[in-house]
Formats: C-alpha cells, structure tokens, sequence
C-alpha cells in the first residue's frame, strides 16, 4: 500500500501503488496550473465505510510514497475520467478503474 501524506496534520492515506501514481498525475496536474480543488473518496470499511474530502492548494504540503520501487502502467481511459472529475465543480473524486473495481483507501491521523 502506498501512501498519500497531507499536510502539516500529517494526515495519512494508504492507496494501492496503482491508485496512487493515478492520482499523483491528476493532482499534480492541477496544482501546476494553481488551481485549489476538493478531493474526495469513500473510506474503507474498516475506517468507517463513509466519505472523506480534503482541500488541495499549491500552500499544502502533500507527499506520496510508493510501497514497491516499480512503476505502475498508466490507464489512460481512468486518467482522463480523474482529470474530468477534478475539474467538475464537486473536485476529484475516486473512481473505479474501468472494468475493475478500485479498493477503497484507508485514512489515519
């Protein structure tokens, strides 16, 4: 599992590599372009089974750590429906890949 590390609450988010190289790119792409944006996902069962959402800006310290030293293939198809869904007004949200279903993230303080 990797991880999502969110600001100076050390806030921390464990994501499948995969999930979260998809993620990297889509985020990083936004803050490029200094846009702030929400980020949400539904919480893992064992933390809950709710909803969790956090503001992203450029100001934010974030940091993501990979449990495996490999590179994950990029799902272009799930890319652009990230990219879609950061750009909606509600933020990013956390879709299933296509055709597979995402395991949902686990979010520790």
């Amino acid at each position: 599992m990797g991880k999502l590390v969110y600001g100076d609450a050390h806030l921390t988010i464990e994501f499948e590599d995969r999930v979260l190289a998809h993620l990297q790119l889509v985020i990083g792409s936004k803050l490029r372009r200094g846009e702030g944006f929400f980020f949400s996902w539904r919480d893992d069962p064992a933390v809950g089974d709710g909803r969790s959402s956090i503001w992203l800006q450029t100001s934010m310290p974030l940091y993501f750590s990979y449990s495996s030293a490999g590179r994950v293939t990029i799902n272009r198809a799930w890319l652009e429906e990230l990219t879609k869904s950061a750009n909606a007004p509600q933020g990013l949200f956390l879709l299933d890949e296509p055709g597979e279903e995402t395991p949902r993230p686990k979010s520790y303080v």
